[in-house]
């Protein structure tokens, strides 16, 4: 049965609800290395998951080259105990520092590796969905030819 457009609509119009984007999943055949993942893990803590784990905009920008300051050749004489205290507190810190730049680093590394695999598979996906809309369309346009608009 047709309808003009000022009728309303059958309550059976079989109108799909619509799709929130972050609920989609998509196959992707990405299995991160045990190790690359142990790399992105903080010891104690449960496991890095590149698929779930988002960063911010803050977090992903480019961190710039700071110069380090000139060393100061301190004579033996000088090195008190003051002195060896403060040289540990501070290798301990710039090791802590490293480590964390480097968990981050692979993480965001892990995570653009993941995220590559993703955009594969949607385009794949894009492609393949475009290719059954061209279909639908051949199909719904040679019905409306023969027996006009829906």
């Amino acid at each position: 049965s047709r309808f003009s457009a000022g009728q309303i609509l059958p309550a059976n119009r079989n109108t799909p609800s619509p799709i929130d984007p972050e609920t989609i999943q998509v196959p992707v055949g990405y299995e991160p290395d045990p190790a690359d993942l142990a790399l992105s893990s903080i010891p104690g803590q449960e496991m890095f998951d590149p698929r779930k784990r988002k960063f911010s905009e803050e977090e992903l920008k480019p961190q710039p080259m700071i110069k380090k300051a000139r060393k100061v050749f301190i004579p033996d004489d000088l090195k008190d105990d003051k002195y060896w205290a403060r040289r540990r507190k501070n290798n301990m810190a710039a090791k802590r520092s490293r480590d964390a730049r480097r968990l981050k680093e692979n993480q965001i590394a892990i995570r653009a590796s993941f995220l590559e695999k993703e955009n594969s598979a949607l385009r794949q996906e894009v492609a393949d969905l475009r290719k059954e809309l061209g279909k639908c369309k051949n199909v719904l346009a040679k019905y409306e030819a023969r027996h006009g608009p829906l």
